[in-house]
Formats: C-alpha cells, structure tokens, sequence
C-alpha cells in the first residue's frame, strides 16, 4: 500500500464515518481508498459510485486546492456509478 493511500485513510477515516453509501476513490498509479458508514479503508471492494483520479488532482481534492466539480467538469476527476453518492462526497472533502 503506498504512502498516498495511507495518508488518504488517516486524513478521511473520521469524516468519513456514518457515510450514507459506499464510495471509492481510485488514485492512479497508488491504490483505493474505500468510504462506508465504518469510515475509511485501503481496499477494492465494489461501491455505488467509483471516483478515479491522478495523485495530484486526489491531494488536491484533499487540501481544498482542487474544486472536485471543476475537477470533473475538466475531466480530471472520473466518476462511474451513483451521482447522488457522489455528490454526498462533498462534506467529506471539505
């Protein structure tokens, strides 16, 4: 597991708990980090909706650099599956 991925699960883990879904974000080249009512984990299981984007777009969804509608409208941010779990997302990112 890369040092991407587990900072990724340290910096959601607790936000993440009592998420309403299952959600993955797939950072290229890294891993997977999975988000269901339990919090945050390294894993690849399947998840209503399935983000996908490079370590520099994902870090910058993180700190608040990148606006993720921005990211997808521009296409640096990919998302496959459920829309409203997404969009659900959002409170865990800010």
């Amino acid at each position: 597991m890369s040092k991407v991925v587990n900072a990724a699960v340290a910096a959601l883990d607790a936000k993440a708990k009592g998420f309403d879904g299952t959600a993955k974000f797939v950072i290229e080249g890294e891993g997977s980090v999975y988000i269901d009512a339990d919090g945050a984990r390294a894993d690849d299981a399947e998840a209503d909706v399935t983000l996908t984007a490079s370590r520099e777009t994902f870090e910058g969804l993180l700190n608040g650099e990148v606006n993720p509608t921005m990211a997808f409208m521009t296409g640096k941010l990919k998302v496959d599956g459920s829309m409203g779990t997404a969009m659900k997302l959002g409170s865990i990112l800010s």
